[in-house]
């Protein structure tokens, strides 16, 4: 994802930030994570919780506010760091400019000799396409994409830069994947955006029902694990990682960051807040709201959700309320 290079020096003027603990002339070339980040990258800390993540990350310079303080670390100490991260991806990843033809399938597009393809359908630059695809009218794969083989895409379905598809995945009509992640800091009063830089990663063997939207990550990928199956108009947020072998059911919103195990069983209508984690093969009941992290074998209901017994009793309780009233209005 290396974009282009900024030194360290230059960044502190930009941001009008102090420098401590940090070479002048120290090239950034790219933003990551704090688990990510290397000798070349810039990465951010505003909350507090991850400061040991911080203090143990290998980054280049780390984006602090002035009541942090991270020892030796080379850090740059800015009033809003989340508002400077979010400046910085624009500068070292920004994106790119779209390059059209009048051809719809664009020439340097690389694509199987027994792929099907629909009237319609436009494919954009560098995008690889494997042997026995099926492209329904109106579908619209965006550049750098990777399709592997066997995939059937239905009518209006919208793959957007870099989405990676692996064998034999099915995505039915009017969805989208790869569109921006719902990212905004609150600066001055205004939301401003914050650049979504990521893509997003998609299993052997996944289904993907109707008008169902699945975000790229604000730097890495939105993964979808192999044999999962997502039914119609889900929303995936960004830098979800989803397991293998899932059930996601219809109406179901998953929050950004969150990551969810392998054979996990969300109901219909399930909302599941960012950055928990759902234990491997879980049940989440239809209408439920996950707001804590999961462990493993969890079948938990409600809304804030808890465990299945817990809430049936709560609801037969619940039931036989109106007539324990009454009964204590007559004594």
């Amino acid at each position: 994802m290396r974009e282009g290079s900024i030194t360290a020096q230059e960044l502190a003027q930009r941001l009008k930030g102090t420098l401590l603990h940090c070479p002048p002339e120290r090239p950034l070339n790219e933003v990551r994570p704090l688990d990510e980040a290397g000798a070349g990258a810039l990465s951010f800390l505003a909350n507090q919780k991850y400061a040991a993540k911080a203090l143990a990350a290998e980054a280049g310079l780390i984006l602090v506010d002035p009541k942090t303080d991270l020892g030796d670390r080379p850090v740059l100490v800015v009033e809003n760091p989340y508002w400077a991260f979010a400046q910085c991806i624009g500068w070292l990843h920004p994106e790119p400019l779209p390059v059209w033809e009048q051809t719809p399938i664009q020439p340097s597009a690389a694509i199987h000799a027994r792929t099907r393809i629909a009237p319609g359908v436009t494919i954009g630059a560098g995008t690889r396409i494997g042997e026995g695809c099926v492209l329904h009218p109106g579908v619209h794969i965006g550049a750098d994409c990777v399709l592997g083989t066997g995939c059937e895409l239905f009518s209006g379905v919208v793959l957007y830069r870099h989405t990676k598809l692996g064998r034999n995945v099915r995505i039915h009509a009017n969805s989208v994947l790869g569109s921006d992640g719902y990212g905004y800091v609150l600066v001055d009063g205004r939301h401003e955006k914050i650049p979504q830089v990521g893509w997003v990663e998609v299993g052997d063997e996944v289904e993907i029902g109707a008008c169902v939207t699945v975000d790229r990550g604000v730097l890495g990928p939105t993964r979808i694990g192999a044999g999962t199956k997502v039914d119609n108009q889900c929303q995936v947020a960004h830098n979800v990682q989803i397991g293998e072998h899932c059930l996601i059911v219809s109406m179901t919103g998953i929050s950004g960051s969150a990551k969810i195990g392998d054979y996990v069983t969300l109901a219909g209508k399930v909302g599941v807040v960012g950055h928990i984690e759902i234990g491997a093969r879980s049940i989440v009941g239809g209408g439920s709201v996950v707001a804590k992290s999961l462990p493993e074998g969890s079948f938990v209901t409600g809304y804030p959700a808890r465990p299945h017994k817990e809430w049936v009793e709560a609801q037969a309780a619940l039931n036989r309320l109106p007539k324990t009233l009454k009964k204590l209005s007559r004594s």
